[in-house]
């Protein structure tokens, strides 16, 4: 599978879905980043990021997501779709499972690890979706130092320990 090969299957519904699940985590107070789990354009969970409602620094979207998905057996013929590239803890989850596919809503504001999934053998598709980008900027210049706790920068100030 190649990337324009992905352009053409992936489920669009499933990526709203994906940024309808990153909008209501910033109407609640979270992080942004919303993920959703399709296989063959049925949608079979979505999740976001929920580290500053659970106070669980491993509560990211992709994350939920799988833990909203539950047993489903086999990762294989999935695509995962999250509104920012996937970090290092997600992109291993990424991997471990099994998933393919990734289709991320943005990579500006966060770069994510993108080349690690390609090195994997994981096709990844970025969108450049404004909305996406929108969400996350207007998120880091509001609450920068919750951003840089939820990717592992914050090493001082207020929230530091």
């Amino acid at each position: 599978m190649d990337e324009n090969e992905l352009r053409e299957r992936y489920s669009r519904a499933a990526f709203e879905a994906a940024v309808d699940a990153a909008s209501a985590s910033l109407a609640d107070g979270g992080v942004p980043i919303g993920s959703a789990l399709e296989r063959g354009g049925q949608l079979l969970a979505t999740g976001h990021n929920q580290r500053v409602q659970h106070g669980d620094p491993t509560a990211h979207g992709e994350i939920d997501c799988l833990r909203q998905a539950g047993r489903i057996g086999s990762y294989d013929g999935t695509i995962l779709h999250t509104t920012l590239a996937p970090c290092a803890m997600c992109s291993g989850a990424i991997v471990q499972f099994g998933i393919r596919e990734v289709v991320a809503g943005e990579s500006r504001t966060f770069p994510g690890e993108l080349d690690w999934l390609r090195s994997r053998g994981v096709t990844v598709l970025v969108l450049d979706d404004d909305r996406c980008a929108g969400l996350m900027t207007q998120f880091q210049e509001r609450f920068p130092l919750v951003w840089a706790e939820d990717i592992g920068t914050l090493h001082e100030g207020p929230g530091a320990k």
